[in-house]
């Protein structure tokens, strides 16, 4: 279906461009970042990490990523500076890891959380010399982890100023992805999968030469039909994400397939900025819970950054053409 297709099948006119809709998202996140805000259950025994510690890393993480995509002078780059600070400020300035660290010395989530600190200046001198000694044990080092996991840790560790416990080409060989499976074989636990090895391999996106040419081969081939499923069953979350994807491989953009998904992709984002992670917003008739939608949003922040960059830097620098102009409509 082409986007003008998609714009009458809906009834919608999809005139924000990319970058409204990664200025909209952020909008939004910032107007709720009280939802990011770590509480006394933080640091509990047996606390949900996925509603703690969870969102305020991604949080962390993008708005590293907004960063490292955007000008100083960027309003974007001014938002995502802001909440950054606010999220560091979350941990107590890096003191929570320390803590964190006491109570769960072997857990590789507090590393993973602070590494999108620490890839932007923001280090906490303790809880890396902390870390450093529980990284060099056997027990640190052999612990068993999906392969998309253990490339996440070896990333962390590199980040972070630990030395890596080993290299990411053998964790990266035990991926589905590298594997170049059937097609066919895709489902919604694979594409998550498959983000994040990109996500890990390339460094969110700052180093699209890390794809090995097979594997960047097959992504460049496959993304468009996985794209077009997940865009037609309305999951918005991985449809951001594979966006990114598509973003981060090496050599020239894929003009004509991000052009296309971002119209059908753009529908979605409600006047508030806000992106469900699956569902029509036609459907809804109230407010998006927190847990809802907090994920979608930052991911579409993401994906936009990336391919407004992307683009940028593929046209010469010049400002944002075809689908990344900010000012145009998003066309098919």
């Amino acid at each position: 279906m082409t986007a003008p297709e998609v714009r009458a099948a809906t009834g919608v006119r999809a005139t924000r461009g990319v970058r409204d809709l990664a200025e909209a998202a952020l909008e939004w996140v910032g107007a709720h970042r009280d939802g990011f805000a770590l509480g006394d259950d933080a640091l509990a025994e047996h606390g949900n990490v996925n509603t703690t510690w969870k969102p305020l890393g991604e949080l962390a993480q993008v708005c590293v990523c907004v960063r490292r995509h955007t000008d100083p002078a960027d309003p974007l780059h001014v938002r995502a500076s802001d909440l950054l600070s606010f999220a560091w400020q979350q941990t107590g300035r890096g003191a929570l890891f320390v803590e964190l660290q006491r109570l769960e010395p072997f857990a590789t989530y507090p590393l993973e959380v602070y590494a999108a600190f620490a890839s932007a200046g923001l280090r906490h001198a303790g809880y890396e010399r902390a870390t450093a000694t529980v990284a060099r044990t056997r027990g640190w080092q052999v612990t068993e982890q999906e392969p998309n996991r253990r490339m996440s840790v070896l990333n962390s560790e590199r980040r972070s100023g630990i030395p890596p416990h080993g290299d990411m080409p053998p964790a990266l060989d035990r991926t589905w992805l590298a594997g170049l499976p059937e097609p066919w074989t895709f489902e919604l636990a694979a594409g998550y999968t498959l983000t994040h090895v990109v996500f890990h391999l390339t460094d969110w996106g700052r180093n699209p030469q890390a794809v090995p040419a097979p594997v960047a081969d097959y992504l460049r081939h496959w993304l468009t039909p996985w794209l077009d499923t997940c865009l037609e069953d309305e999951q918005w979350d991985l449809s951001c994400e594979l966006l990114a994807v598509a973003s981060s491989l090496p050599g020239p953009p894929q003009r004509a397939l991000l052009q296309e998904a971002w119209a059908r992709l753009a529908p979605a984002q409600d006047d508030s900025g806000a992106v469900p992670e699956v569902g029509g917003r036609g459907a809804r008739t109230t407010a998006l819970a927190f847990l809802d939608c907090y994920h979608s949003t930052l991911m579409t922040a993401f994906a936009a950054v990336l391919t407004l960059d992307r683009l940028r830097r593929a046209a010469g620098g010049d400002a944002e053409a075809d689908v990344a102009d900010g000012g145009q409509e998003v066309t098919g």
